[in-house]
């Protein structure tokens, strides 16, 4: 199946929009700086969204088991990206970020994924210094199908894992639904070798429904559901597991559509969700100190977005407000004595507002100029006395009530020739500290080995984006591209060591509190080469370096080595086939300053092949392969505490469209 096609990328260069063919996640659309491109999961609608994720241009995946990754952008982790659903803001209410916003969505209920690099965000976005991802859902829509239903059945052998899903549409002129469920279910999984990895078990239920309905031929209202609920969830990276990570979204939207030569779309929506997560580690063996860490997130809020366009002009305005409340505590109970409470994020609330504006210029009819900015101011509260007591001892100053202001500010200018693309960018944006940089009490991390404590004195962090791109496309069977970006921080967050200060957690090297250092530098460089050298046979090389560095000019951590791919796609008598292989060099400029250490070099080789056909009107996809196929034993620089990655991985699945 191909992962890239000659034909998808010289439309992209001539269309900077969401693509939006995709009735199912088989086709991800990446929404960057340099334009719209499309890539196809070998797994198709049975791949999970991390899955998804870790395929995407820019995107690494930071893995603490086989569950819930978190996304990274521009080697950027969450602090840095802002993360939404159909521009829904929603905040995650695990403390060691074991829950991501992406965990609360399925594949069959995702229509696209938007990413945008950098600081040319979508208009929801806020602090989105790394890039923003906003997951898009698939609705049915009007005057679609009359009705449908979608059947998938998948398994993978390496830790027995089960996806069941099933969601039918039903479509008319003024009314449309669609609804479905989804089921994940994963035993232990094995390492190369053959060794089982403990505690990287899970089971997931996915329930989801849009529903729209057409007041006048001008004017619809919406609606989204869903209810997202993972269970015995392990985390072998870390000393806890989760018995319940849980999501529970909704919206209404209204959406007028304009009957005037600027004026095009209007769209409010209102959201809520509830977010609750629990911490266990009752399955450990040889618990010293049996905690309970529950956490829990509440957002409300809504956006208004208008948008125009002209010959020359295609702008969007957009005011969005959201209201969140994060708490988290822990109870221990060692043995024989009395419990122990801590508040961990002292019931924070953060309400936010923002004003965002953009415009794509047409210079010329082969030219583009693209700006955008948007203005926020929020206020935070810590509601919850206790927490706030304890905080206090650190800080004596510490008040209840904090306000601040952020901004960013982007522009880039495209050249597109029939043979070239030629795009340059520049940006300044600023973030302000979260709720655990700012009021976290003792957070174990387990990557170094510190407990963290918060810091309500931080300064905003900013920076200065540089980015260029250059595609050449001498002929119809060849396309190369290179892409660059550059990140120039002041006021770096990070934390840093504390001497004064004794670890709470059990076997802590000490404690760190966060601080902001002068300067940082983070800096990414891709290269691409598509190639279709005949009409049945395609394939893909891609080639990535990065660097990041701190006031010190010492490696931060988490920067992805050297990576690379080559894949190879051949159809055959409607049978499509892959061939990938991948690897990463030695993790040998490894922040060892912040507790990261060095990884090996690894490569490992992917075989694919699905069959599309159809019985009697209804569509069949049948889809198998094998992940990992010399069953190498592996760990990448960014498997949490170096839990190595699955071993030989056998699967297949099937989809039935009626």
């Amino acid at each position: 199946m191909p992962l890239l096609s000659i034909a998808m990328l010289c439309a992209a260069l001539a269309n900077d929009t969401i693509a939006e063919e995709a009735h199912n996640l088989d086709v991800v659309v990446i929404n960057a700086t340099t334009g719209t491109r499309q890539k196809r999961s070998v797994k198709g609608q049975v791949a999970s969204i991390d899955e998804h994720l870790s395929q995407l241009d820019h995107v690494n995946m930071i893995r603490r088991g086989s569950y819930a990754w978190e996304p990274v952008v521009n080697n950027m982790q969450t602090e840095r990206l802002s993360t939404t659903i159909d521009g829904m803001k929603i905040f995650y209410a695990c403390t060691d970020k074991m829950d991501p916003v992406t965990s609360y969505v399925e594949s069959g209920n995702l229509q696209s994924i938007s990413l945008s690099s950098g600081l040319d965000g979508n208009p929801q976005a806020t602090g989105n210094i790394g890039g923003s991802l906003d997951l898009r859902l698939r609705k049915a829509g009007f005057d679609a199908d009359p009705h449908s239903l979608t059947l998938t059945a998948g398994h993978e052998w390496n830790g027995h894992l089960q996806v069941y899903g099933a969601d039918a549409a039903f479509s008319t002129h003024r009314f449309y639904t669609n609804f479905g469920a989804f089921y994940r279910h994963a035993n232990n999984y094995k390492t190369g070798g053959g060794h089982t990895l403990p505690y990287s078990q899970f089971q997931k239920v996915n329930t989801f429904a849009n529903v729209g309905l057409r007041l006048t031929e001008h004017d619809v209202a919406e609606g989204t559901f869903i209810f997202d609920r993972a269970t015995d969830v392990g985390y072998p990276a870390l000393n806890m597991d989760v018995s319940k990570a849980q999501g529970i979204i909704g919206s209404v939207s209204y959406r007028h559509i304009f009957d005037h030569p600027l004026l095009r779309t209007w769209e409010t929506k209102l959201y809520h969700n509830k977010i609750t997560h629990e911490m266990d580690d009752t399955h450990r063996p040889d618990v010293l100190i049996h905690m309970d860490m529950p956490g829990r997130s509440r957002t409300s809020g809504l956006y208004s977005l208008l948008a125009a366009s002209s010959a020359r002009h295609d702008a969007q305005l957009n005011y969005d407000l959201y209201y969140n409340r994060l708490f988290a505590d822990m109870t221990m109970y060692p043995g024989g004595a009395a419990p122990m409470y801590m508040v961990t994020w002292a019931d924070v609330g953060t309400l936010c507002t923002g004003l965002a504006l953009s415009d794509i210029y047409s210079l010329a009819a082969n030219q583009q100029l693209r700006v955008s900015a948007k203005l926020a101011w929020q206020t935070q509260r810590l509601n919850d006395d206790e927490g706030y007591r304890a905080l206090s001892v650190f800080f004596p100053r510490v008040e209840k009530n904090y306000y601040q202001t952020t901004g960013r500010v982007a522009a880039s200018y495209r050249l597109a020739r029939k043979w070239f693309q030629f795009n340059v960018g520049a940006g300044w944006g600023s973030r302000a500290p979260t709720v655990t940089e700012a009021y976290g009490y003792y957070l174990n991390n387990t990557f170094d080995r510190y407990d963290y404590i918060g810091n309500p004195s931080l300064s905003n962090e900013s920076a200065v984006e540089l980015n260029t791109a250059f595609t050449l496309t001498p002929s119809s069977v060849l396309s190369l591209k290179i892409d660059a970006n550059a990140f120039l921080f002041s006021n770096y967050i990070i934390g840093r060591f504390e001497t004064r200060l004794s670890p709470m957690t059990i076997g802590a090297e000490g404690v760190k509190v966060y601080d902001n250092l002068s300067h940082a530098t983070i800096a990414n460089a891709s290269f691409t080469a598509d190639w279709k050298p005949l009409p049945w046979l395609d394939g893909q090389t891609g080639l990535t370096y990065a660097i990041g560095r701190d006031n010190d000019g010492d490696p931060l951590p988490l920067i992805s080595p050297f990576a690379w791919h080559v894949a190879a796609n051949a159809t055959v008598s409607s049978v499509q086939f892959q061939l990938m292989v991948k690897g990463n060099a030695r993790q040998s400029n490894n922040g060892e300053k912040y507790g990261e250490i060095e990884t090996p070099s690894w490569t490992i080789c992917d075989l694919s092949a699905s069959y599309p056909f159809a019985v009697r009107g209804s569509q069949f996809t049948v889809r198998a392969g094998v992940e990992n196929l010399f069953d190498k034993r592996y760990t990448s620089y960014s498997d949490w505490n170096g839990i190595p990655q699955k071993g030989r991985n056998v699967y297949a699945n099937l989809t039935i469209g009626l």
